[in-house]
């Protein structure tokens, strides 16, 4: 342990698997305080469980994103136990891939409720806290999505791009008072739910060899990789970027395919 985040008291949504435990697990490392949210308790528990935090420095909670109540009673429940919050990242998504002309109403409300909305819901919660506080950190963890175009996606892209707007305009609106709102968006990362996907057919080694094979580098990120761009991020380290979104792909959506 360096203490890269000595002092921070960080939020993380969609905390019990992927991503967002990677993350947790590495905040923790670099001495930070966490308080976890998620929508699956079973999960959350396990989560818990695999990291041991010491006392004081972890709280988890059963939450939905998507109702403004469940950040604010959250926020009050963790600072109950650690720290008060500095940081929040919004890491909780959904995938919702349908093709355009038979995307239903429920489907674009869910994909927009929980994707983009729910990050709103959870930086209003905190803004407040920040503002008193003399400042702090949001980052939300968008996805090439939000940039690059998948046929079959939508309207997973509506949402990441309207988060990069979010991102903007809040870091914008709130730099003078010292809270950077910053991006971080991964490409393909081997989480449980990509994992899931490639055994989703019929030979799941060779969808996998094609994901890696769309790849400079012939691999895919790790959750640990993407977790210390997201450390990276939330540490005073970088004071001086604000409103913009750091890519994490390996070099993905730079890389030209040939038709």
């Amino acid at each position: 342990m360096t203490g890269r985040l000595s002092g921070k008291s960080i939020l993380i949504t969609g905390a019990a698997q992927g991503i967002g435990l990677a993350m947790a697990r590495a905040f923790l490392a670099e001495d930070a305080a966490v308080a976890l949210l998620d929508s699956d308790a079973e999960e959350l528990q396990h989560a818990l469980s695999s990291l041991g935090g010491p006392s004081g420095r972890i709280f988890a909670k059963v939450a939905d994103i998507t109702r403004p109540t469940d950040f604010t009673d959250a926020i009050a429940e963790a600072e109950e136990t650690i720290p008060p919050l500095n940081a929040l990242v919004n890491n909780a998504g959904i995938n919702v891939f349908r093709d355009p002309l038979e995307t239903t109403d429920d489907d674009w409300q869910l994909c927009l409720d929980v994707d983009l909305k729910g990050a709103w819901n959870g930086i209003r919660a905190i803004l407040p806290r920040l503002i008193e506080r003399g400042g702090g950190v949001v980052l939300n963890i968008a996805s090439t999505h939000a940039f690059t175009i998948i046929p079959g996606s939508f309207p997973y892209p509506v949402a990441k791009h309207g988060l990069i707007g979010l991102t903007k305009a809040l870091g914008i609106e709130y730099a003078p008072r010292d809270i950077r709102v910053n991006a971080l968006a991964p490409g393909y990362v081997a989480t449980e739910k990509v994992i899931a996907y490639w055994n989703s057919f019929p030979d799941p080694e060779a969808a996998k060899a094609r994901t890696l094979a769309l790849h400079p580098g012939g691999r895919i990120a790790t959750p640990e990789e993407i977790a210390l761009a997201a450390l990276f991020l939330v540490s005073d380290e970088c004071p001086f970027i604000n409103a913009t979104c750091l890519t994490a792909d390996g070099g993905l959506s730079i890389l030209h395919h040939p038709a």
